[in-house]
């Protein structure tokens, strides 16, 4: 999506455009007939409502669309990003070309002018790479967007949200792209070119490397699948020199058949969207890196695609992690703490963060909790926990603390070895939890988002459609600003 700055002159031959209302404030300087219009249909300025009419201007016909801002108060920039969002949701195939935002008289400040950008470019994103008979009225026509009557300061902040729109846009091209087309090689390949020339210094370790390490809990997941396993790592260093850096790990099974617990055939399809904590943490790391934080941060992506051939994993095996620590695998389809618990123990080992924090779609429990609307959140450390709440909170990818202690630990003892990969039926996002508690060393602060339940949707939101939400990558950084660059 192409996007400038006018004065109001330079947009006077605007096809359409959106002009910006505050709630129960229409503004007086408008045309009668789209004022008793608005008033007709109810429109009353609420955050997201869209209100079209049809004037003339200057001798020709003008399409104008009033867009609800919602009341001044809380939660002002998410009201301002979903107005944002609802003229591009109206208008993407509508046969428009451009369109011109109006936010003259709407009082926004400079960093909620911004906002009202990142909504409608985030909600413009989606993937047709692999359509070929779309029908003409459902081909996006939207190519630009033009701002009009925006406080000092707005093309700055623009530059800053810019760089957390090409990141969540990452995010979901990952998660949305077939396992045909990403698994553990494809997924560096592509992180190694939109990353090209960023300042990001990627490592990447193959399997070979990582047995040499130890890794028999990740490594067993991925014996089963042709295609190789490989751990991502992403350097950004643009806080203090030596200062200790924050990790970021995510979870990235490329593809989920269960293993040989294999998974029941209706909707296995969607578990291409199993490494949605690798395609976070990949997608924030991009976001950090162009728009140039002032902190030190680690992100390292797991990666390996679960298949039954006649080489996988069986329940009853027991894997040596790198930690040295012993695990029965009672369930091949609990896999992805496999992965995760030698990415947090070679991450710690190798960097020594101040605090970690990982990503996964971990458990289907976690929806049966949460439904789709907060992603868990269990931590060893308050602070932590109530850092990320925040951030969660300020950025709309929203968390929920869940509980942690001794008595869940003991779910997973096991009668052979350090402990099994699944304890009994209930409680199982908690228990998964309490597994990657026990590769923490040191008493390093830890966080684990369980994001299942909402890195993909199957109904449009405020800033997405159906698909990829890109959940995660706004959090991820909202929390680097608040808590590294304050």
């Amino acid at each position: 999506m192409n996007i400038q700055f006018l004065d109001a002159a330079a947009a006077g031959s605007a096809r359409l455009v959106a002009r910006f209302v505050n709630q129960d404030a229409i503004p007086a300087d408008l045309e009668a007939v789209l004022v008793e219009g608005a008033k007709a249909s109810r429109f009353s300025g609420k955050a997201g409502q869209v209100f079209e009419g049809f004037v003339e201007r200057d001798g020709h016909v003008v399409r104008v669309a009033l867009v609800g801002l919602g009341s001044e108060g809380k939660d002002r920039k998410g009201a301002v990003e979903r107005a944002g969002a609802a003229v591009v949701a109206k208008y993407l195939t509508s046969g428009e070309a451009a369109v011109t935002l109006d936010l003259t008289g709407a009082g926004l400040s400079a960093d909620e002018a911004a906002g009202a950008l990142l909504g409608a470019v985030l909600r413009a994103w989606r993937l047709d790479t692999y359509r070929t008979k779309l029908a003409e009225d459902a081909k996006p026509s939207l190519v630009e967007i033009a701002v009009v009557g925006a406080p000092e300061g707005t093309e700055a902040a623009w530059a800053v949200e810019q760089a957390i729109v090409e990141g969540v846009s990452f995010t979901r091209e990952l998660v949305t792209e077939p396992a045909n087309a990403i698994y553990p090689e494809t997924f560096v390949a592509r992180c190694e070119a939109k990353m090209a020339g960023s300042g990001l210094k990627i490592r990447v370790l193959d399997d070979k490397e990582m047995a040499e390490l130890g890794m028999g809990s990740l490594l067993g997941v991925a014996q089963g699948s042709v295609r190789p396993a490989r751990l991502l790592v992403m350097e950004w260093l643009g806080g203090a020199a030596g200062e200790a850096p924050v990790a970021f790990v995510g979870k990235g099974v490329t593809f989920d058949t269960g293993g040989i617990s294999i998974k029941p055939a209706g909707g296995m399809e969607d578990m291409k969207w199993d490494m949605g904590g690798a395609g976070a943490v990949a997608g924030t790391m991009l976001a950090l890196a162009l728009r140039k934080a002032k902190a030190n941060v680690i992100g390292v992506c797991g990666l390996v695609e679960n298949m039954p051939d006649g080489n996988a994993q069986r329940p009853g095996d027991v894997v040596t992690s790198m930690s040295g620590q012993t695990i029965e695998v009672i369930n091949t389809d609990a896999e992805g703490r496999l992965v995760l618990c030698d990415a947090l123990t070679w991450v710690q080992r190798e960097y020594k963060p101040a605090k970690v924090v990982d990503l996964a779609t971990l458990t289907g429990a976690i929806i049966l909790s949460l439904a789709h609307e907060y992603a868990g959140l269990f931590s060893n450390n308050d602070d932590l926990a109530a850092q990320l709440t925040a951030a969660g909170n300020a950025s709309g990818d929203r968390l929920w603390r869940m509980p942690m202690g001794p008595n869940y630990d003991k779910m997973i003892e096991s009668p052979i070895a350090d402990m099994k990969n699944v304890g009994p039926r209930f409680g199982g996002s908690i228990t998964a939890a309490q597994f990657l508690l026990r590769f923490i060393e040191n008493d390093t602060p830890w966080a684990h988002l369980d994001i299942a339940g909402t890195v993909w949707t199957d109904k449009p939101g405020a800033t997405w459609d159906k698909g990829a939400s890109g959940f995660g990558v706004r959090l991820l950084d909202r929390f680097v600003r608040d808590t590294l660059e304050a």
